[in-house]
């Protein structure tokens, strides 16, 4: 909701405006360039789900313009995998995600994590480029283009300890701090590896999953695995911001790229402590956030939007005369007739605001999740949040815990999955995922 990220939820796990996700929902994978494509369409969750498609095309990097894909198909578009930052962080939103988090194996250390990062980059490196793996392949994907597909790998707290790196880890990757209403399933976070696969087929992130799990067996296990989905692009008439499964605008205040210090608010450069291996990479905090949809579904449309601070129907905050749209900017002080707030005081809009968290910003690109029913009937389904930054002491944490004393939006959430890991930069030709820490 109205975090600090290019546009799609909040740090909470709110929804809507907070700034760590990414555009959702339609602006398409063609003839723009990579910061056209994440300005126009908005970054709720995070930074962009294409839309329609006349052309595929291979997704520039670089920021220069995208080269056209063979075939002129939606499974044609094409992310490099080599770049300064890993892909899946500034690209737009895919519209299927498969998470996954692994356990390194007794007695692997330093060389047995370097020799598994070899083979996944490897692996990586093909799947991108709509190439078969090398092993042998089980032909899920047989008949796909690479669909956009993006593999991004973070470290947790525990690989370091467990790959005699101790002395690399990270003064920022200590634990997240415990927050008001927490439920967490410690079997569902965490974990040594994580795994961000984001593709736009179903089939095409499986079974990339499936091959770098295969890959990992006798040196990984794997620890948790959820899988969510966006907006596919073409889905809507015009470029606009996607919906969470609450029907809310999700991500209209996430940092953009084109945007005066961007880069420092999401990526990492060395100095007293953030290590050297981790200039050009992330932080990233994911979190698993189930959304009371019944309770949240019984309320009236008025009440939904003074929960959010928000129109429902057009992303507007509360107050804007009609016509206006998600972009217009929030007037707090507003008040009505009555002399009251326009905007509630425990709007989400207003207590998620940077000004009100010390202009703590993040980049979020969640997805939303749907997993059938719980015991009590109720549906167990939410938002996969993650959210990219450059010191989760200075984005995630301190508006988690605002939000968590003060938001009127966490009423209707809970937090029951978490995880902090390291995501080290990107990939240059030749080289593998975390060499600079493993070879540095």
């Amino acid at each position: 909701m109205e975090h600090t990220t290019p546009d799609r939820a909040t740090p909470d796990g709110a929804p809507a405006d907070t700034p760590a996700d990414a555009p959702a929902g339609g602006t398409g994978r063609s003839g723009l360039t990579r910061r056209a494509l994440l300005g126009t369409a908005g970054a709720g969750l995070l930074a962009g789900a294409g839309a329609g498609v006349a052309g595929a095309v291979v997704l520039d990097r670089s920021g220069g313009a995208q080269a056209p894909a063979p075939g002129g198909a939606l499974g044609a578009a094409r992310v490099p995998f080599h770049g300064e930052h890993q892909a899946g962080i500034l690209e737009p939103q895919q519209a299927r995600v498969q998470l996954a988090a692994f356990d390194l194996a007794d007695g692997v250390g330093r060389d047995g994590l370097r020799t598994l990062l070899r083979r996944w980059t490897r692996t990586a490196e093909r799947l991108t480029a709509g190439e078969p793996p090398e092993d042998s392949d089980d032909q899920v994907a047989l008949d796909a283009g690479p669909c956009a597909l993006t593999v991004t790998v973070g470290f947790g707290a525990a690989l370091f300890d467990k790959a005699g790196l101790a002395d690399h880890r990270p003064q920022a990757l200590e634990p997240l701090p415990a927050f008001p209403a927490d439920a967490l399933d410690p079997a569902r976070g965490d974990g040594d590896l994580f795994v961000q696969i984001g593709a736009d087929d179903a089939l095409v992130a499986v079974h990339a999953l499936r091959v770098l799990q295969r890959q990992a067996a006798g040196t990984a296990a794997l620890r948790w695995q959820s899988a969510g989905f966006a907006r596919t692009p073409g889905a809507t008439a015009r470029p606009v911001t996607g919906r969470n499964l609450m029907g809310q605008i999700d991500g209209t205040n996430n940092p953009r790229p084109g945007e005066d210090g961007f880069a420092a608010k999401v990526f990492c450069t060395a100095g007293p402590d953030q290590p050297a291996w981790l200039a050009g990479g992330s932080y990233l905090v994911f979190r698993r956030i189930r959304m009371l949809l019944d309770t949240w579904e019984a309320l009236p449309l008025d009440r939904q939007e003074r929960v959010i601070g928000r129109r429902k129907s057009d992303g507007a905050p509360l107050g804007a005369p009609a016509g206006a749209g998600e972009r217009t900017p929030v007037d707090l002080a507003a008040q009505g007739p009555d002399g009251a707030l326009v905007i509630p005081s425990d709007a989400h809009v207003r207590v998620a605001a940077p000004a009100a968290n010390g202009g703590a910003a993040m980049l979020r690109r969640g997805f939303s999740y749907h997993d059938g029913l719980l015991p009590d009937g109720s549906p167990d389904a939410g938002l996969l949040f993650l959210a990219f930054q450059s010191d989760p002491r200075r984005g995630f944490t301190p508006v988690q815990r605002k939000l968590s004393r003060g938001d009127g939006l966490s009423r209707f959430l809970r937090h029951e999955a978490s995880g902090l890991y390291a995501v080290p930069p990107g990939v240059p030709a030749g080289g593998y995922l975390g060499q600079q820490l493993l070879d540095g």
